[in-house]
């Protein structure tokens, strides 16, 4: 394939091919509740350990309360193909009981040893008192996503406050899926396509999914806190947040001068006029 950018993207309407998961309402995930300045838990830390063929995790809660210290409990996800990606949800605090609860995500990228791809909703709850933690872990949902996997595939997933982006190198495109209730749209492709090659956030919510690179066309798509596409084109771009380094050890260059799309367009053309450069 050759390196030239792939500039071509497909019609607006087919970066967000409807999908949804149709769930009822018992099936929605809840996420009302008040967060204080300072969580019951934000002394606490959660590890996560994979067993040597990725199928099952575990999960231990250490740190300290107000009047101890040490790990007060843990518990198995699982069993998985093979767990690709993982990510949790912010919390939400119940201040009356000490509560903090938080949603996990993980994908299974190789349902039952095939290529079908799932997302497992996990739900961690923290009782946490001034002397101990109590931790409850439970499936709160699964949900089939449109993608190929497999035992050798890649998995790439980022998150907003509001969305999940999940990927795998199998497949031309990603999808979003809302964290509220689940639903699912297709987003990104190129024509010719292109498969995903990582999915990366900042600290402020924007989201890009990367396509290809290293060796071929490559392509990008960035997404808003509110889920929307605000930028596409050829090259392979990336984002970095301010508390995981970005590694290049499996990083796709890109065959683009980024330059070439450096230009402004002004939302209010009176302030043309007005600009400094």
């Amino acid at each position: 394939m050759s390196k030239t950018r792939t500039q071509c993207a497909l019609l607006a309407a087919s970066l967000l091919l409807a999908v949804t998961a149709a769930l009822p309402a018992s099936a929605q995930l809840a996420t009302a509740a008040i967060t204080p300045a300072t969580p019951p838990d934000s002394n606490l830390f959660t590890t996560y350990s994979f067993n040597n063929t990725y199928t099952s995790a575990y999960l231990s809660v250490c740190g300290s309360t107000q009047g101890s210290e040490g790990c007060y409990g843990g518990g198995s996800i699982g069993p998985f193909g093979r767990a690709g990606a993982l990510i949790e949800g912010n919390e939400s605090v119940d201040v009356a009981t000490g509560t903090v609860t938080r949603y996990i995500y993980v994908v299974d990228e190789a349902v039952n040893n095939g290529t079908g791809v799932t997302l497992y909703v996990y739900k961690k709850t923290d009782v946490v008192t001034s002397t101990f933690d109590t931790v409850n872990i439970s499936l709160a949902n699964t949900v089939v996503l449109p993608l190929k996997g497999g035992v050798s595939a890649k998995t790439y997933m980022a998150a907003d406050n509001d969305f999940l982006f999940i990927g795998t190198d199998q497949s031309s495109f990603a999808v979003r899926v809302q964290k509220s209730n689940l639903a699912i749209n297709q987003v990104g492709g190129f024509s010719p396509p292109i498969n995903v090659s990582a999915i990366t956030s900042d600290k402020y919510g924007f989201v890009t999914v990367t396509f290809g690179g290293i060796s071929g066309s490559d392509g990008f798509y960035t997404f808003g806190p509110n889920g929307s596409m605000v930028e596409d084109g050829g090259g392979a771009d990336f984002m970095v947040g301010n508390s995981t380094g970005l590694s290049t050890a499996n990083l796709a260059t890109t065959s683009a001068t980024p330059t070439v799309r450096m230009h402004v367009r002004f939302k209010n053309p009176a302030l043309q006029n007005t600009a400094s450069h």
